[in-house]
């Protein structure tokens, strides 16, 4: 692993962290250099995932890219980094049960949005604004009335009934 401060590529493993779900390591790393302290995860991603772009150019999967996507919507969000973890391990997952190797970008945006919705709603709406590419304010307050009429309708159905 190169370090990020000098670009060495000797360092030691300071700690291994497993989550319950077991998708992704962490580890802390030490560069044996210059002594800096930097965090790593990593995962198994299936290199024959090629996404297909709007545009219709294909391009290997890059999990970095769904999850630095997601870490922006969730900027100053209560989004803890184990949660960004579960959203991007759940999107792949579910690319994983794609009968075909070519994913468009199309679906593991909608899916990246029913993760976020599920954890929060501005993170939802701001990852909404950019790849629905908003163009006015009126698109905008479309979305947060429809995630408004979504959860007046789940309430319902989440309260227990008077006997």
């Amino acid at each position: 692993m190169r370090c990020p401060r000098c670009g060495c590529l000797d360092d030691k493993v300071m700690e291994t962290r497993v989550p319950k779900d077991g998708e992704v390591i962490r580890r802390r790393r030490e560069c044996l250099a210059c002594q800096f302290r930097f965090t790593t995860r990593e995962s198994v991603v299936p290199a024959e995932f090629i996404v297909v772009k709007r545009d219709g150019t294909r391009e290997d999967f890059n999990p970095e890219k769904l999850r630095a996507g997601i870490r922006r919507a969730c900027w100053k969000r209560s989004v803890s980094e184990e949660q960004l973890d579960a959203m991007v391990a759940t999107v792949l997952r579910d690319m994983l049960n794609h009968d075909s190797r070519e994913v468009s970008s199309r679906d593991i945006g909608e899916r990246a949005m029913e993760e976020l919705q599920k954890v929060d709603e501005v993170a939802y709406v701001r990852f909404a604004s950019v790849y629905r590419s908003f163009c006015t304010v009126d698109e905008f307050v479309s979305e947060v009335k429809n995630l408004s009429e979504q959860q007046a309708a789940a309430e319902p159905a989440a309260r227990p009934t008077a006997p």
